[in-house]
């Protein structure tokens, strides 16, 4: 129960809140009023250090006057304009931007964008544009979609459809065809991880299994996240990632990242793709892409992607896609802040500085009551707790909800409490987290 709930607090009814227990909140709701920096100021006065950056997406931090700054500006000047058959000068701008950057190594990075509106709408994005290279070439019978179990990939039909989490997914047809890799968790042999697991590069031989009983020729792409986020934080094995890549290659199916979670500096490079050297086909962003201050997402591609649908009569829509809100003015406007910031404050690099640190604090917790395991990589990590009998879920949810009543806001999803601050944490607040988190812990029964 929250025990600093004010008085006055505003009416709950009609806000059906998303991924929420909406009747429990509402009995007893946690609201936030306020952010500057690494905290958030709830409804009844309190600070709250934000060990999540939001909802993995706020990684310069809050408040940042700068973004809000060129939003103003730019809602004043252009508050929006249509990207069909029409363009604006602050997409095209912000697109050479993102370019300059993109994943990939210099004179193969993945600089060709498409925007997007959030990563639920850049992952099926980058599922239309797989299906349709493979038309493109001539391959028109690759429509199957393979992804992994514990994958997210948001939220669309196409992203539950190659995602692997059972809740996501029980309610709702899937498109026909897609498909699953098993799952990189291995407790046995990799527990207590810091940075990739020593095991299990062999699992993606598991695409080999999925070309045999299916047929390369129906396969479109294979979408992973590099390092799972939503399911509780799953670093690949070393290996793993680089031999996916080349199965795909073999096969001639197209390889996307999911990067919505590790894109922009969490693990202590611009993106996954340049933190393990693996260069996928597609890269699908958003979150830190406007520090969370506007929705935005953004879906990389391969210049042999795109320069693939750039064929035919000149006049011809290449691809039949997109959205109203496609490169909105404002949402670049935040973007490029969002980029100089970055820049100008190093913080892509942050994590690989305080990267002892921070293993060192959050292994510490090992040993704890109810720890069964723990992983860390950048500046993530996941502490998996042993579920009560006949309650999963539950005792992390105690957790969350004590953090927040001592003045820390983690994730959990069911038993796994998963951290991602943003990346200008300093380091007596890596400890602060450490010391409620492990006194929650210690407090579950």
């Amino acid at each position: 129960m929250n025990v600093h709930a004010t008085p006055n607090s505003p009416a709950l009814d009609s806000y059906w809140m998303p991924f929420t227990a909406n009747r429990q909140f509402k009995k007893a709701p946690r609201l936030l009023v306020a952010a500057e920096g690494m905290h958030y100021t709830s409804d009844d006065g309190r600070t709250v250090l934000d060990g999540t950056a939001g909802l993995w997406c706020v990684n310069a931090g809050h408040g940042r006057r700068q973004i809000a700054e060129a939003v103003e500006r730019q809602l004043k000047t252009l508050d929006y304009a249509p990207s069909f058959q029409m363009g604006h000068t602050i997409a095209f701008d912000f697109a050479e931007r993102l370019a300059r950057i993109a994943p990939g190594p210099e004179g193969g990075k993945l600089d060709r964008v498409f925007f997007t509106g959030s990563g639920s709408e850049s992952v099926d994005t980058a599922l239309k544009i797989a299906i349709a290279y493979q038309r493109a070439i001539g391959q028109g019978t690759r429509q199957r979609l393979i992804g992994r179990e514990r994958g997210y990939h948001g939220v669309g039909f196409g992203g539950i459809s190659v995602g692997g989490l059972v809740n996501n997914r029980r309610v709702f047809p899937q498109l026909p065809g897609s498909d699953h890799l098993r799952h990189t968790f291995d407790p046995v042999r990799n527990g207590y991880v810091k940075g990739q697991p020593e095991h299990g590069a062999e699992l993606a031989d598991d695409l080999e299994r999925l070309v045999a009983l299916h047929g390369a020729e129906t396969i479109a792409a294979c979408i992973v996240e590099p390092v799972a986020g939503s399911t509780g934080v799953l670093p690949p094995p070393k290996g793993y990632l680089e031999r996916l890549r080349a199965i795909c290659d073999k096969h001639g199916i197209l390889l996307i990242f999911d990067e919505v979670i590790t894109g922009f500096g969490r693990l202590g490079a611009p993106f996954a793709t340049d933190f393990f050297g693996v260069v996928p086909d597609l890269v699908t962003t958003a979150k830190g892409l406007t520090n969370g201050a506007l929705p935005m997402g953004a879906v990389f591609a391969s210049r042999k992607v795109h320069d693939a649908l750039m064929q035919g009569p000149e006049g011809a829509i290449e691809l039949f896609h997109g959205y109203t809100y496609s490169g909105h003015p404002a949402a670049c406007a935040a973007g490029i802040a969002t980029l100089d910031i970055y820049a100008s404050e190093g913080l892509f690099a942050r994590p690989a500085e305080i990267q002892a640190e921070w293993d060192a604090a959050i292994h510490s917790l090992k040993g704890l009551l109810h720890v069964t395991d723990i992983r860390t990589i950048g500046l993530i990590a996941g502490i998996e707790l042993a579920s009560r009998d006949g309650a999963p879920g539950a005792r992390a949810y105690d957790v969350f909800v004590d953090c927040f009543e001592k003045g820390l806001l983690i994730r959990v999803t069911g038993d796994i409490i998963a951290l991602s601050p943003p990346l200008i944490i300093e380091r007596e607040q890596i400890g602060e987290i450490v010391e409620v988190l492990g006194k929650a812990i210690a407090a579950a029964a």
